[in-house]
């Protein structure tokens, strides 16, 4: 006998139809193989069915199995066809009967019957909610995925077991309707990041901060060891306006397709926060691998990732990033197929001014020598720099700074100053693919950048002298853009231009 089940796959991060044919007819000898380029989890899956449909109280039929996994020329890893491959061999062999067009099916069996999470459940649902006659669709999957429902036409069956699939089959179970989520919902999620009030002194960076987080602009901190740079990165998320329902949508679906979304927690509010180690491999940061993954890049999506000792970084991580900061995306080609990755991050880089740390530091010495130093600075090249719109000092501060306990600014005040930029730029922009003046294209760069005859002419100046390339520019006035919005001004002024410069460079 012969059945066809539908499932769902994630092809990196898009959904694809998965055909899963089984066929069932007797034989000298019985066997169960499972083709179409299964990795070694889906060719487990034969013991798993095999034990699952006998204890949930079917019968495992003594034939020859074989089982196609179509279309055949896309790699299948994972454990969620284990479903389907079950529901196929129980339609085949009559122990169960419904409409194989309009059934979906997704989910993980244990040996008992029973049904685990499975990653990438959140993109499934709403790829079939975009499927043509969508309220006619149904897709079973587990109930620990119930969180992940998001299905407005679709009808999706969250089930605990494999009896439960056939009892909704059969009608002995009512389908539940599982709202998807509402505003309320997305204020649930509460996390402490820190605040800026506990920063004591630093000024100059917070300021730099702020200018970032109100333009998304990427930043790198430089100085000696000590002085706060990790404190205030891990803090930059408190003076961040949370993501918009669409933004938080696209994070969710990244994080449940890599199986790292909370168990339970149905949307991320708070912007990501991804810190990966200077020894970290290039795959896990960028993303790759056979069946190409997401990298911590992807992970920072619409949030930060933070680089610490960036210089310490391998050179070609640090140069790969020269397509995210540009783009807002990261490409990965395999031999059968390219996969695209969103990676719209804020970076934040923190560094050394050399690598013992202390050049320039008024209380320790440095031991480098000028070769160390040219070596070190050497790593972050010009084309990685010029992608880079801020970059500040952060100079040691007096330790009567410390002890006297002067008070700070707090992240709220200044959350409510960077909302307010984004207010702006959300109403400049509304018409527009791109959400923050970081992003402004080329084509409307002239169209949003507007500066008055004394900054352009400062402008123009700067950039003979400092020999400042086209990308530089660009960078100074999207950044100059950001400051002259802080101060609700639609006209860039010369003092705009002249603290963007100041961040264009640092001291050598």
């Amino acid at each position: 006998m012969f059945a066809k089940i539908k499932s769902l796959y994630m092809n990196g991060l898009q959904p694809i139809e998965i055909d899963v044919e089984v066929d069932t007819h007797r034989s000298s000898l019985p066997s169960f193989s499972i083709v179409g380029l299964p990795d070694v989890a889906v060719q487990e899956a034969k013991e798993r069915v095999r034990s699952a449909i006998r204890n949930a109280g079917f019968h495992f039929p003594i034939e020859r199995i074989v089982v196609n996994l179509a279309p055949a020329d896309v790699r299948k890893e994972g454990s969620s066809f284990d479903l389907p491959i079950a529901m196929g061999i129980l339609k085949a062999t009559g122990q169960v009967e419904f409409d194989e067009k309009q059934h979906y099916f997704s989910g993980e069996l244990s040996l008992d019957g029973n049904l685990r999470q499975i990653p990438g459940m959140l993109p499934m649902t709403l790829f079939l909610d975009s499927m043509q006659d969508s309220s006619q669709l149904n897709l079973f999957c587990p109930m620990g995925n119930i969180h992940e429902i998001h299905a407005r036409q679709a009808k999706v069956y969250p089930a605990k077991h494999l009896g439960t699939v056939y009892e909704y089959l059969s009608g002995k179970r009512n389908w539940v309707d599982y709202l998807p989520w509402s505003n309320s919902e997305l204020e649930a999620e509460i996390e402490d990041v820190g605040d800026f009030a506990e920063v004591a002194g630093q000024d100059f960076a917070k300021r730099a901060l702020e200018v970032a987080a109100s333009g998304f602009h990427n930043i790198i901190m430089t100085g000696p060891p000590g002085t706060g740079k990790t404190m205030m990165a891990k803090r930059l998320r408190s003076i961040l306006p949370p993501m918009s329902e669409e933004e938080a949508i696209e994070v969710t679906k990244i994080y449940s397709i890599t199986g790292l979304l909370p168990s339970g927690q149905r949307l991320i509010r708070m912007r990501p926060f991804r810190s990966p180690h200077h020894s970290a491999s290039y795959v896990s940061i960028v993303g790759g691998g056979a069946n190409p993954k997401a990298g911590e890049i992807t992970l920072a999506h619409r949030g930060i990732l933070f680089m610490d000792e960036f210089p310490e970084f391998r050179k070609d991580i640090i140069n790969m990033l020269r397509q995210p900061l540009e783009e807002g995306s990261v490409t990965i080609a395999r031999m059968k197929s390219t996969i695209c990755f969103p990676a719209r991050f804020l970076l934040i880089a923190a560094m050394n001014p050399c690598p013992c740390g202390f050049m320039g530091d008024p209380q320790k010495e440095c031991t480098c020598n000028p070769a160390q130093i040219i070596r070190y600075r050497s790593r972050l090249n010009g084309p990685i720099m010029d992608r880079v719109d801020i970059v500040t000092e952060v100079q040691r501060i007096d330790s009567t700074h410390l002890i006297s306990g002067k008070k700070q600014e707090a992240s709220a005040d200044i959350l409510a100053r960077v909302q307010r930029t984004h207010q702006i730029q959300e109403e400049r922009y509304k018409k527009e693919a791109f959400l923050f003046n970081s992003d402004i294209p080329a084509r409307s760069l002239h169209q949003y950048c507007v500066a008055n005859s004394e900054a352009k002419g400062f402008l123009e100046k700067v950039a003979q002298r400092m020999q400042l390339s086209g990308r530089a520019i660009t960078r100074a006035l999207k950044v100059a853009r950001t400051i002259a919005d802080m101060r609700e001004s639609a006209m860039i002024e010369m003092p705009d231009i002249a603290e963007a410069l100041q961040y264009r460079f640092r001291e050598n």
